[in-house]
């Protein structure tokens, strides 16, 4: 079956300047464009289409979903299986946090009870998945399937008072951060001190500490985008002045 641009937009749910701007990119083109310059799609388009959807409701980003999609190493049916897994993974955590809201109404209401470590387990566990979804793929790569797994179990596993505290924590080192950047010194004690932040940080999510590691992580900080934006949030430069900054405290 073939549509033109108006009814395969309204099939999916999205806008025809959405259509237009996806062949714009290349990702997804029309099958054809006849003389009279109506754009029509396939059923080839239709399916490409729906993974682009899947994947940007997984919030990866078009470049990344082009380069999977248009790979020569693409298999639809694997990739449809990876979706289901998320999917189901998302439903969990979902259905946590639903669970977790629905507890706390009745505790308020006087009608039940709920442990403190109940009423953090949804939080961590939306911190795993979206650190997985953003980072997954680089991070897993970088240090191994084991370390990310296990980084993963020691924060299902924090108290709820540790996990209170390693987000104060992440608050702390912005601000740190903020104070150093400017003074400009990355030696200066303020910086020094943010780095000490941020080493005491990483304690709550890993398992073993090294220096190397660290300064792996800080390389990582000006050579993703998506890391580097976090930093560069606080300071336009500061993602350079923080890995400076590791690089002495690290020595």
């Amino acid at each position: 079956m073939e549509y033109n641009i108006n009814k395969l937009a309204k099939l999916a749910g999205v806008s025809t300047r959405t259509l237009r701007y996806y062949d714009e990119i290349e990702i997804l083109s029309p099958r054809r464009i006849p003389s009279n310059g109506y754009r029509v799609y396939g059923q080839k388009e239709v399916d490409v289409l729906q993974q682009i959807m899947f994947y940007r409701e997984l919030g990866v980003p078009l470049d990344e979903i082009k380069k999977i999609i248009w790979s020569k190493d693409y298999d639809g049916i694997t990739l449809l299986q990876g979706h289901l897994s998320a999917l189901k993974e998302k439903k969990e955590q979902i259905e946590l946090l639903i669970s977790n809201v629905e507890k706390t109404i009745a505790t308020s209401k006087g009608e039940g009870t709920m442990t403190d470590k109940e009423k953090f387990e949804g939080f961590k566990k939306k911190m795993i998945e979206d650190n997985e979804q953003q980072y997954g793929a680089e991070i897993r790569e970088a240090y191994g399937d084991d370390v990310i797994d296990a980084s993963n179990t020691k924060i299902m596993g924090l108290t709820p008072e540790k996990y209170e505290k390693s987000q104060a924590l992440s608050q702390q080192i912005k601000e740190a951060l903020n104070a150093a950047f400017e003074q400009q010194d990355p030696s200066s004690e303020a910086a020094q001190k943010a780095c000490a932040l941020h080493k005491e940080w990483l304690g709550y999510y890993w398992n073993h500490y090294s220096k190397e590691a660290h300064l792996g992580l800080a390389q990582t900080y000006v050579d993703d985008i998506r890391f580097k934006k976090y930093y560069d949030d606080i300071a336009e430069g500061c993602a350079e002045f923080f890995q400076e900054a590791l690089k002495i405290y690290c020595q």
